[in-house]
């Protein structure tokens, strides 16, 4: 019988801990199980038998032992655990990993049953469990948490104990088990890590998806409304910009315990990116309007905890969250739309001012898809060449024009000409007046070599708008320069004209590249003066040789008081400063005059010259001066 053991072992191979399949655990359980319950029986037999000559009897006493010390040490080399007991439950043997587990030796096991050997839990287990008392019946594994050792720590043990008979007798059963903790440690982790956000504990989009189509299907049953508000975290980059990553993972794991407490036991709060969190609420009002309030009430009081500061390593810091909703009814929406519209709507929030809430509404999504057409086509317009240039004069008090502004045009092919109004935001919000910015300063360069061989126009100069996006580029300078140097422009005839919001931040950095343009010989004009961030300690220090004041004072200073204050006022400040001073706007004679006797002689506007293509404003340049 021992041979055939050991073949069987060779074939499951046991010495690992994969486990058989159920037939070959009943084969090879009840074969070890017959080898030890009948070693008994076989030496009752071999003492009391007549029949046979002692070398018979010696020959069948080795047989047995042999039999016993192979199955001893095949019991050594496995890794599960093996028992086996009598038909009352009494431990008959069992191998070294039982022994361990356990935490006694065999001698200490074998003859005891389990109340002896184990803790009352334990032992009430072991014993009930239930394996068949017909032959023909398979046992069925079964998992429990197992003190281990005397007093020791839980396992997860895999059991399995099948019944062992003998001429159709159940004599005992033979038990096998596994310490399946770490594998069930290892499923839970990859559960979680599938389902759950590993920084904040919270579900992730996956399991959100999960629960809003729950949702969905209990609110089709129930005619109840559900909702989703999206919530993301205004300024949170420049939180992990400028006090790192760690500040701002801790920022994002209180945001989560503060949302999980402002929320109702029943609504999920997940966390699906970045700094964006999702809340489902589910069973919300049947009527609409109120299911409505009950959302929006829900987002102030997220707005308002915000209100108070998040303490991370002993300091404070603020934080506050644009917020989007939007109401579902049953199925009448699947989860990406949902999510897409929340999405618009907190978009709408952000550009609202952020720290705000805003509901979905379809003209969002109008908005949104013209937005994106608008981006597509842009990045066609630069290489089919749809841009042009018009040019505005701006003269001196006498009426000779001086110079002119560029500005940009976009004729669409299938939209006709598009308002910079329109298209000048997106372009700048996509990054895409980066190059567009460049082909604008080409094309002036290139006009100022061509005047430069036509005798009335030599003397003119171009004024370009830069936008604090294009002069914050790293190679703003470097690209202007390569462009005056490949076109042979004289950078003396080229003004850039530059706004106040350059002075918002980094203003040292803004000083030092305003500088080196000066150095290279461009002019430097502060556009829009008196609508932005100036401070007078910055002005005297920049490198610029002209303000340009703002039409929005100019239009209105003859029947504003204090707008005319401040023009005369800007216009004392470049005198001081040994600064040039133009006004844009300028529409009629009244203000020309006004501007005047002020002491600005300098103008841009609809009175002298609305903005011309190229053709036309040369040939106004041709003509006499210009008077008034």
């Amino acid at each position: 019988m021992h041979r055939l053991l050991a073949r069987q072992l060779r074939k499951l191979n046991l010495e690992t801990e994969q486990p058989p399949d159920s037939k070959q655990w009943l084969e090879l359980l009840a074969l070890i199980s017959q080898t030890y319950l009948q070693e008994d029986q076989d030496r009752y037999t071999l003492d009391r038998t007549n029949t046979v000559s002692s070398e018979e009897m010696l020959a069948l006493y080795q047989e047995v032992a042999t039999r016993k010390a192979h199955l001893q040490s095949i019991f050594q080399t496995l890794k599960i655990l093996l028992w086996l007991k009598d038909v009352n439950g009494v431990y008959l043997a069992c191998n070294p990993s039982f022994e361990r587990f356990v935490g006694l030796s065999e001698a200490q096991i074998v003859g005891k049953t389990d109340e002896e050997i184990a803790n009352k839990m334990n032992a009430a287990f072991l014993k009930a469990i239930n394996y068949p008392t017909d032959p023909d019946m398979e046992p069925q594994i079964q998992e429990e948490w197992i003190e281990s050792g005397q007093g020791g720590p839980q396992a997860l043990l895999e059991i399995l104990v099948t019944p062992v008979f003998h001429s159709g007798k159940l004599i005992g059963a033979m038990g096998r088990g596994r310490d399946i903790t770490s594998r069930r440690v290892a499923e839970k982790r990859i559960e979680s890590l599938a389902y759950f956000d590993p920084l904040t504990g919270l579900p992730n989009r996956t399991l959100l998806r999960d629960r809003i189509e729950q949702a969905m299907l209990l609110s089709a049953r129930s005619k109840k409304y559900g909702a989703v508000l999206l919530i993301d975290l205004d300024q949170f980059k420049m939180i992990n910009d400028t006090l790192g990553h760690d500040t701002g993972d801790s920022l994002l794991k209180q945001v989560a315990l503060l949302l999980t407490k402002s929320v109702r036991k029943s609504d999920t709060v997940a966390r699906i990116g970045g700094d964006e969190f999702v809340v489902l609420m589910t069973q919300l009002n049947e009527d609409v309007r109120l299911a409505a309030n009950e959302c929006q009430a829900l987002a102030w009081k997220i707005i308002s905890a915000f209100h108070l500061p998040f303490m991370i390593d002993k300091l404070s810091h603020h934080s506050s969250p644009s917020i989007g909703a939007t109401l579902f009814h049953g199925l009448d929406t699947d989860v990406d739309g949902m999510l897409k519209q929340a999405d618009l709507a907190m978009y709408h929030a952000k550009e609202s001012g952020r720290n705000t809430f805003c509901f979905y509404d379809p003209a969002l999504e109008i908005a949104l898809t013209s937005k994106m057409q608008m981006e597509k086509d842009l990045r066609l317009a630069l290489q089919e060449q749809q841009f042009f240039l018009h040019y505005q004069s701006q003269v001196n008090q006498d009426g000779r024009i001086l110079g002119c502004e560029v500005l940009l045009r976009w004729q669409h092919p299938q939209h006709g000409l598009v308002s910079p109004l329109d298209f000048i935001p997106t372009a700048e919000a996509t990054g895409q007046m980066i190059p567009i910015g460049l082909w604008v300063v080409e094309q002036a360069c290139q006009r100022l070599v061509s005047w430069g061989t036509q005798p009335e126009l030599a003397a003119l100069t171009i004024s370009v708008n830069v936008s604090a996006l294009q002069f914050r580029q790293v190679s703003f300078l470097d690209d202007v320069l390569l462009i005056l140097k490949h076109t042979g422009a004289d950078p003396r005839k080229l003004k850039l004209e530059l706004t106040e919001s350059l002075l918002v931040s980094d203003v040292e950095e803004v000083i030092v590249k305003m500088q080196r343009m000066k150095f290279h010989g461009i002019g430097l004009s502060l556009d829009d003066f008196g609508t932005g961030y100036s401070s007078f300690s910055y002005l005297k220090r920049l490198p610029i040789e002209q303000l340009k004041i703002d039409q929005s004072f100019v239009r209105d200073m003859l029947s504003n008081t204090d707008d005319a204050s401040i023009v005369k006022t800007i216009i004392d400040l470049t005198k001081n400063l040994r600064l040039n001073v133009i006004a844009e706007g300028v529409e009629n004679v009244r203000q020309r005059d006004l501007l005047q006797l002020s002491g600005c002689h300098n103008y841009q506007g609809y009175f002298f010259s609305k903005p011309l293509p190229l053709d036309q404003f040369e040939a106004l340049v041709s003509r006499r001066p210009l008077r008034a």
